[in-house]
């Protein structure tokens, strides 16, 4: 299994690295792919974070996922990507694709949520046109994961491992990192 998480200057560090380190956990080769023409991105707190590679360099064609954090300058800058939403009408189609936060407004905007069951963050409810809002925490519609904001970012990460490698991966990490619900 494969995962790539888009990083973008103004990424919400939380919604990122969480995920990438729950995957990571689960045995999932996870890559951070940067969609700034740099391998160093600056988060929404103003923490350099290292990418591994660049997105435009990414090889999506073994790839399993996506994962698009939230963050509002975030969201601006993945926007500007032609790598990001190019890989997203794609995974759409028939691979995983997921958003947290701000950033299923992204996927609204590129008509992938059109009547699907969505999650995001309040403030972006507005900009979720023609999607089928749940208000819950973590929405899965078929192959698209929604979370609603950095609180949801452990279910979100779980939703994600137990979608690609299984429940008894989410079990085991849940018991190491001494997560309760």
């Amino acid at each position: 299994m494969k995962a790539i998480v888009f990083l973008a200057d103004g990424f919400e560090e939380c919604e990122a690295l969480l995920v990438v380190d729950i995957l990571r956990r689960a045995g999932i080769e996870t890559v951070m792919a940067s969609v700034m023409g740099r391998k160093e991105v600056d988060s929404s707190r103003h923490i350099a974070v290292i990418a591994d590679a660049l997105a435009e360099e990414a090889d999506f064609s073994d790839t399993d996922l996506i994962v698009l954090p939230g963050g509002r300058l975030g969201i601006e800058n993945l926007w500007k990507s032609a790598v990001v939403k190019e890989q997203c009408r794609l995974f759409a189609k028939n691979r995983l694709i997921a958003a947290i936060c701000a950033a299923p407004s992204l996927l609204a905007a590129l008509n992938i949520l059109e009547g699907k069951k969505a999650t995001c963050h309040p403030d972006f409810e507005d900009k979720m046109a023609g999607a089928l809002l749940t208000h819950e925490s973590v929405t899965t519609d078929g192959n698209i994961i929604t979370g609603q904001g950095l609180g949801a970012t452990f279910p979100f990460a779980f939703t994600l491992v137990k979608y690609l490698v299984g429940e008894t991966s989410v079990n085991r990490i849940k018991g190491a990192i001494c997560y309760k619900e």
